[in-house]
């Protein structure tokens, strides 16, 4: 059975919810870090009502698949379809409000971030970010990546904390979540920024900078093919994909929040990710949803 074709329970109807969960939203901002308000019990009852009311408000889920982790989504380049573990997600959680999906796909996660300004989407697959939740309500995390390097194979860094300093030119996709963490925590190294994750590692190679800065599973398959080239064995930082609401839907989020509770502790995303050629993704244990 195909992960988009999970049958989950039916959607509980609690025609009292209580009021204090509205102001449970699961991730917010807290200075400069995060605080997860996150740990709740799978299968709680809610307000199905409520929820499609604010969750798919136009009566369909419209949902942001950023095709610029293609460790989440990916796309048929002869069909067009899209597939992958966020895809998947997203069937799953219209179905089980009862709502049709629409995915609209992005190239880039700073333009899926972008577009919440415009009303664009009620549900996406981002990586948690301080930035981001200050107009974000995150998930717990269901999958971390590693952000890492991508150099040619005569450079002299071995390691990614050795690329901090002066005239190390490092190219990266606008607005990703390695771009924010390299902009925040970077004290020497330049970045050159690229409309997407692929536009950068084309930059790193066109004006000769000294690396590219991404998530390992597609640098590394870039590099087999390309002998010249080598990605770093070791990562800059531990990437965290939640799904996402905009913040100011409470009980959308407490909804989205104990939907992935369901999907990480019965395996769906796990499967998800094998389904879709993606073994070597970790899934976050919920253990750790911290976040």
């Amino acid at each position: 059975m195909a992960i988009s074709d999970f049958s989950l329970p039916a959607l509980p109807v609690w025609s009292t919810y209580a009021a204090g969960l509205v102001g449970a939203v699961v991730v917010l901002a807290v200075g400069k870090g995060l605080s997860a308000r996150s740990r709740f019990t799978c299968d709680r009852p809610f307000d199905s009502a409520a929820v499609r009311s604010e969750l798919a408000p136009t009566a369909e889920l419209r949902v942001a698949i950023n095709l610029g982790n293609p460790v989440l989504a990916q796309r048929n380049p002869l069909t067009g379809e899209l597939t992958g573990v966020s895809v998947a997600l997203a069937h799953a959680l219209a179905k089980d409000i009862g709502v049709p999906a629409r995915l609209t796909p992005y190239d880039a996660a700073g333009k899926v971030f972008a577009a919440l300004d415009n009303d664009e989407w009620d549900l996406a697959f981002l990586a948690i970010e301080p930035v981001r939740a200050e107009k974000i309500a995150f998930s717990t995390p269901y999958v971390s990546i590693d952000g890492t390097y991508l150099v040619r194979h005569d450079s002299p860094y071995q390691q990614a904390s050795a690329l901090d300093t002066q005239g190390c030119r490092i190219a990266v996709g606008q607005g990703a979540a390695y771009d924010l963490f390299l902009s925040r925590t970077l004290q020497h190294a330049q970045l050159h920024r690229s409309p997407t994750s692929s536009s950068a590692v084309e930059a790193f190679l066109e004006f000769g900078l000294e690396a590219a800065a991404g998530v390992r599973q597609p640098l590394e398959r870039f590099a087999a093919s390309n002998p010249g080239l080598r990605v770093l064995s070791d990562n800059f930082t531990e990437i965290r994909q939640a799904m996402a609401v905009p913040r100011r839907r409470a009980l959308a989020a407490a909804y989205v929040q104990d939907f992935i509770c369901r999907a990480l502790a019965q395996g769906w995303v796990s499967k998800g990710l094998i389904e879709s050629g993606q073994r070597d993704a970790r899934v976050t244990p919920l253990s750790h949803g911290k976040v």
